[in-house]
């Protein structure tokens, strides 16, 4: 606080919410801990089921900036209503979605292309697993080279489906830049 009693102009970081996706491919290349680099990362208890069908001994506590949330049984705004049947976006995206909204939240992180979609025609920035993998980099978390073993080691070590063209178009961006 400063003396006049206001506030020192410092901001809760603005929360981002995370789908299944990220989590479990993360987990798989044994990087989970790039995760930590989000101050405030929401995910809802039925997102959290769906993490711990696919990797049953991954505990809330390995992402320590993690913020578990149940929704109630509001109803959903009609129009993200008819994108969840138009797209047939499963549960634990649609919970990720009305997050989304609940906590005016700008960024999802999601692998499901139909999910994407959604939210980005709702306004929201979407990354995937790739795009946490790259931001390490440019945040100083990971070396280029570490980066680039990482994403080639995608498709042996994790169950992320890309198109072997799009993880190779990403991999010579990367490798071009300084």
């Amino acid at each position: 606080m400063t003396s006049s009693g206001g506030s020192t102009g410092m901001t809760e970081p603005r929360p981002v919410v995370i789908d299944a996706g990220p989590i479990i491919h993360l987990d798989e290349l044994g990087c989970l801990d790039l995760l930590a680099d989000f101050p405030s990362l929401h995910t809802t208890k039925t997102v959290w089921a769906e993490v711990v069908f696919h990797r049953p001994s991954l505990l809330p506590e390995a992402l320590p900036t993690l913020r578990l949330h149940g929704l109630g049984p509001r109803s959903l705004p009609p129009d993200l209503s008819a994108q969840a049947v138009a797209f047939d976006l499963d549960a634990g995206e649609l919970s990720a979605l009305r997050l989304m909204a609940e906590l005016t939240a700008q960024v999802l992180l999601c692998d499901d292309a139909a999910a994407r979609l959604v939210a980005e025609s709702r306004g929201h920035r979407v990354h995937g697993t790739v795009g946490v993998i790259v931001r390490a980099m440019r945040r100083g978390l990971r070396r280029k080279h570490e980066v680039l073993a990482l994403l080639q080691s995608i498709p042996e070590r994790s169950t992320l489906h890309l198109k072997p063209s799009l993880l190779c178009e990403v991999c010579q961006r990367l490798d071009a830049e300084a």
